[in-house]
C-alpha cells in the first residue's frame, strides 16, 4: 500500500498540518534560516529523518535565508504514501528542533513550480532543439514527453499539440503551479497589476491569465484533475 500512487486529495492531506504543500506531483515546504550554516544544519536534519535508501526522494536547496525541500518519486512528478511518510517524519525532526516548515517571514508566497510549455505542429521535430539549447535531459523514451534540467535548476518545459498553424498569439506560455488555497490571490494580485484572466472554464486546475499586451501564463493547482 504505502508504494501505490496517491491522489492528489489523498496526497495533500497526508500533508495538511505538517507544513507541505502538494504541488504539481510533488511535496514541497520552506524552513527559514538566517545563514548558510544554518541551512546546512537543517538540510543535515533533513537528511536524517528521511533515513537511508531516501537520497533520491528528497531534493534539497540551500539558501542563506531559507532551505526549500521537495518530495516526489524518484524521476516521476507523482507521490506514494512512502513519499507521504517521509515529509512527516522529516517535519517532526525539523520542529524538534525549533524549525518551522512552510513559513519564511516577509514572503509573499509560500511555495510554487514552474513549467514552461510550448506550443507545437510537430513536437518530434522542435523536441530535440529545446534539449539541445536548454542543456536538457529526455524523461522515457516518449518522443512528445517533457523534457528536463538534469541538475533540477530550471523549470521543466513541455510541448502542448497545435491543430493548426497560430500567428494571432504568443506560443510560448508558462504555467505556475501554487498551492491550491493561494491560487485565487495569485490571480488577484495579476489581475490588479494589470492582467486580465483569459480562461476561467477549468478552473481552480487553471486559469488562463494575460500581461497588458497578450502574454499568456496558466495560474494551475492540483484540484479538479483527480
Amino acid at each position: 500500500m504505502r508504494d501505490e500512487v496517491l491522489t492528489r486529495q489523498q496526497a495533500s492531506d497526508a500533508v495538511t498540518g505538517h507544513g507541505w504543500r502538494f504541488v504539481l506531483g510533488s511535496l514541497c515546504t520552506a524552513v527559514e534560516v538566517s545563514s548558510l550554516a544554518q541551512a546546512a544544519e537543517v538540510a543535515s536534519l533533513a537528511v536524517a529523518a528521511a533515513g537511508r535508501g531516501a537520497e533520491r526522494q528528497l531534493l534539497l536547496d540551500l539558501r542563506g535565508d531559507r532551505v526549500l525541500l521537495t518530495v516526489q518519486v524518484p524521476g516521476a512528478m507523482r507521490v506514494t504514501g512512502r513519499e507521504t511518510e517521509l515529509a512527516v517524519r522529516v517535519s517532526a525532526a525539523l520542529t524538534a528542533a525549533g524549525h518551522a516548515t512552510d513559513a519564511v517571514s516577509g514572503s509573499p508566497r509560500t511555495v510554487q513550480l514552474l513549467e514552461i510549455a510550448i506550443d507545437a505542429l510537430d513536437i518530434a521535430s522542435v523536441r530535440p532543439f529545446w534539449l539541445a539549447v536548454l542543456g536538457y535531459a529526455e524523461v522515457g523514451d516518449d518522443p512528445g514527453a517533457a523534457v528536463v534540467d538534469p541538475y533540477g535548476q530550471g523549470p521543466t518545459v513541455w510541448f502542448q499539440q497545435m491543430d493548426r498553424p497560430r500567428t494571432e498569439r504568443n506560443r510560448i506560455h508558462l504555467d505556475i503551479s501554487v498551492p491550491h488555497d493561494e491560487a485565487d490571490r495569485r490571480v488577484a494580485a495579476a489581475v490588479a497589476a494589470g492582467g486580465r484572466v483569459v480562461y476561467d472554464k477549468e478552473a481552480p486546475a487553471f486559469r488562463v491569465l494575460a500581461d497588458p499586451e497578450g502574454n499568456e501564463a496558466c495560474v494551475t493547482t492540483w484540484l479538479g484533475r483527480d
